[in-house]
Parts: C-alpha cells; structure tokens; sequence
C-alpha cells in the first residue's frame, strides 16, 4: 500500500466510519495537536536513558494517545465499533506518577519559567502541547455537542499536563538545577 493516496489533494480527509471532512475541520485539529503531543513525546524519550523508568511511564502514555486519537476521529454514533479500548486507568496511572514525584521533591508554589536543562525544556514544551490539545478537544466538545468527546479523554489530556510539568520540575530536583520562579500561585500565598 502506497503512503500517499491523492485523495486529501482537495482539502478534506477520511474519519473513521468512512465520512470526509474538512482538514481544517475541529476534529482533525484535536487529533492534529495530539499527533504533535505525541511526537514530542518521542523526542523527549530521547533524551531519556533507556533503562529509565520513565521510557516505560511515556510509551504507555504514547500508546494511550494513539488510542484516544482513534476515539476522536470516530463519530460517536459509532464509537463503539472502534476496537481500540480507552484504559480506564490512566487518570489514576498519571495521578500516582505526579504524587510520586511530588512527594520526594515537593510542591510548586509558584509560577516556573520553563528551560533549566535540554529535558526539562522539552517536558515544558509537551506540557504546553497537551495545554492546546485539551482546548481543542474541548473546542470539539462545545461544537459537536451531539457527538461529545469522551469524559475520559478530556480528564487524561488534563491530567497528563500536569504530569509534564511535575516531571520537568523532577528533571530540574534531580540535577540541583534552581526553578527560575515569576510568581507564587495566589491560592496558595497566606
């Protein structure tokens, strides 16, 4: 099978189920930022020893981004003809992951300027990706209220944010690099 088809030659592509869409349609915008997500991701694994821990933590969260991928390119009236099954434990998976981080080094208590070192840069970077991502699935959410994205995939995107930004900060802990701070958060002030 050939990679190039001719058939996106005017401006529109397949979804799952076989319906074309606009390329600059919500949908494939959503799963544009996620393919980005997803390809920084790979890029910081590079950086990553492949004995540490953290190769197995990132493919897993890579794999699960391929399956929410497949879910967002499937109209939900048939969604469950989608054979890739989101894991229900990944929320909870990233949760763990940013409390075992959190726990050794401690809370953020303010607003970090991202860089310190090539890796911790490129967590901040894939946090921002997964920051846009999740508005454009929320974008598809609002406009496609009959076809809502699943909670799961909303919750995951979030959460997973959070979790880039808990490991550039642990990235940073575990070298002796300083935070470079703007701001305390507001909430967290006395």
């Amino acid at each position: 099978m050939k990679i190039y088809t001719r058939s996106g030659d005017k401006g529109t592509t397949r979804i799952h189920g076989g319906k074309r869409v606009e390329k600059d349609d919500v949908r494939i915008e959503a799963n544009g930022n996620l393919d980005e997500l997803n390809s920084l991701l790979g890029v910081v694994r590079s950086f990553i020893p492949k004995d540490n821990e953290w190769q197995q933590v990132l493919f897993r969260i890579q794999k699960e981004i391929m399956v929410v991928m497949s879910h967002v390119a499937t109209p939900s009236d048939i969604r469950e003809q989608n054979p890739n099954t989101l894991d229900d434990g990944i929320v909870v998976f990233c949760e763990e992951q940013i409390d075992r981080l959190t726990e050794e080094m401690g809370e953020s208590r303010s607003f970090i300027l991202p860089g310190g070192n090539n890796l911790s840069s490129f967590l901040q970077l894939a946090r921002t990706v997964a920051r846009r991502s999740e508005r454009r699935l929320w974008t598809l959410w609002t406009l496609n209220r009959e076809d809502e994205v699943p909670e799961i995939i909303l919750k995951f995107v979030n959460r997973l944010s959070d979790l880039l930004f808990t490991m550039a900060r642990y990235e940073m802990y575990c070298h002796g690099n300083i935070e470079e701070q703007w701001h305390d958060f507001l909430y967290k002030r006395k």
